[in-house]
């Protein structure tokens, strides 16, 4: 199952993606949202299986939605850092390079979300922007201590996303923080997909800076998978239902290039981030 959030005029509507377009599930009176959809997926999976069987409402083209982050609301956003080791590599470059022994989780703000196809702004007051394809775990179930083998029971679903970096704020100090909380700067979408339909230790991800491909690889070469990263953090930090995670991105940055070849974002430029099995998560820098 495939859903995504979208304006409607002044409204938030739900939408399911279907082969030839898209069901509106709100107008076609289903009363949940993305949240109560995650906390209660049993039975709005009933629901929707019933209203799609049963539409009579013309599906919508996907190409003229007003995309929202499949993500709304969102209780906290988590990000791992280093979890492909060629992306170690390029960024250390080091003989005496150590790969990280625990997943190195890092946070951004909940306003730098923004949807597929939206416009991100590039501040003046940084610069060095750069790009990150991610996969991204959405939570389903809350919890902490969650054991390793448990942790699939816990993923409500993945969809894409740009882990967006302004990398000299990035460095100025330990805390990476101000690098990636820029306004916009967690692109996710275009919709989430449904743990049951996707195996996500074996999805080839993506990024396309314009027409040029700049990162290839596959989950299946992350350092830590997605359940180990869920059962890692949750030693921590309590995980609720519709948390995001971002997963890590392989090689291919502009930061792990030599120096006279750092050819950083500029505005005007178009990111594409794919990731097989799920879609293709796109943003303009303005």
């Amino acid at each position: 199952m495939k859903l995504l959030c979208f304006s409607a005029g002044d409204q938030n509507h739900l939408g399911l993606k279907l082969t030839d377009g898209v069901l509106d599930l709100t107008d076609a009176g289903y009363p949940r949202d993305l949240r109560s959809t995650i906390e209660n997926f049993e039975a709005a999976k009933k629901e929707i299986d019933a209203i799609s069987r049963h539409n009579t409402l013309p599906l919508l083209d996907e190409e003229s939605l007003s995309y929202l982050p499949p993500a709304s609301p969102v209780s906290k956003i988590l990000c791992v850092g280093q979890n492909y080791k060629a992306h170690v590599e390029e960024m250390h470059k080091s003989l005496a390079l150590n790969y990280p022994p625990e997943p190195v989780l890092f946070s951004k703000f909940n306003n730098a979300l923004t949807g597929h196809r939206s416009a991100v702004k590039l501040s003046a007051n940084a610069h060095c922007y750069d790009y990150e394809a991610e996969l991204v775990i959405i939570m389903g179930k809350g919890g902490m201590d969650i054991a390793g083998d448990k942790a699939k029971d816990y993923i409500f679903g993945y969809t894409c996303g740009n882990d967006l970096s302004a990398r000299e704020a990035q460095k100025k100090t330990s805390q990476w923080l101000i690098g990636k909380s820029l306004p916009g700067f967690a692109p996710v979408g275009p919709w989430v997909v449904t743990a049951d339909e996707i195996d996500p230790c074996n999805l080839d991800i993506s990024c396309r800076r314009g027409e040029e491909l700049v990162q290839s690889s596959n989950t299946s070469r992350m350092i830590f998978d997605v359940y180990t990263i869920v059962s890692y953090a949750s030693k921590y930090i309590r995980l609720e239902p519709g948390d995001l995670i971002f997963t890590g991105t392989p090689a291919g940055v502009i930061f792990g290039k030599e120096k006279d070849q750092q050819n950083w974002l500029t505005a005007g430029e178009e990111v594409t981030v794919t990731i097989e099995n799920i879609g293709s998560l796109t943003i303009k820098l303005v």
